[in-house]
């Protein structure tokens, strides 16, 4: 990490943006009770998963942090349509990263200061920068996070405005998820 330079940080989507595993338990209360064997990653659209508890508002003040943010996902192989139903997703939720997604399996390959990921079998382990792992039942919840980001970004020295002027993508996405934002 450098002084005075943003940190590249790259978001985890399922399981710490959108919430997968509610989507799952939802499709589970509609199938038979034979449906255990089912992998619920080939056939949910991920498109229609809700955004985690505080997961929007957090990576909004991590932009406005002054940081570079990308998406990172790992997409089901045996579901392509889940490749669009995620940039769909994060057209939606986070209009101001629709171009910043990046889809792996080898999330070891990404160069970077900041990793959130909820999992470890992906190259998490094995990033280059810092891993944080999202947990939000051991308390490494968006709070969490955004507090061990900002005192990353107050160490670097990197001057950062907590009131900002929203971007029209912001700004629309603000209307459209009112009950989110007040």
């Amino acid at each position: 990490m450098k002084n005075n330079q943003p940190l590249r940080i790259y978001i985890d989507m399922d399981g710490v943006l959108a919430d997968f595993k509610s989507a799952a338990d939802e499709l589970k209360k509609k199938l038979p009770m034979n449906s255990e064997n089912l992998k619920f990653d080939e056939i949910l659209d991920f498109s229609t998963f809700k955004p985690m508890k505080d997961a929007i508002e957090s990576v909004y003040k991590i932009i406005d942090m002054g940081h570079d943010v990308f998406i990172a996902s790992t997409p089901p192989w045996n579901n392509p349509d889940a490749w669009g139903q995620k940039r769909n997703w994060i057209e939606e939720h986070l209009p101001e990263l629709e171009r910043k997604i990046i889809l792996t399996h080898r999330k070891d390959l990404l160069i970077g200061d900041i990793l959130i990921d909820d999992t470890d079998y992906r190259g998490q382990k094995d990033f280059k920068g810092t891993w944080m792992h999202f947990e939000p039942s051991e308390g490494a919840d968006w709070p969490f996070m955004v507090k061990k980001i900002e005192e990353l970004t107050c160490a670097i020295g990197l001057q950062y405005v907590t009131a900002f002027d929203p971007s029209e993508s912001r700004k629309k996405w603000m209307d459209s998820h009112e009950k989110v934002c007040k």
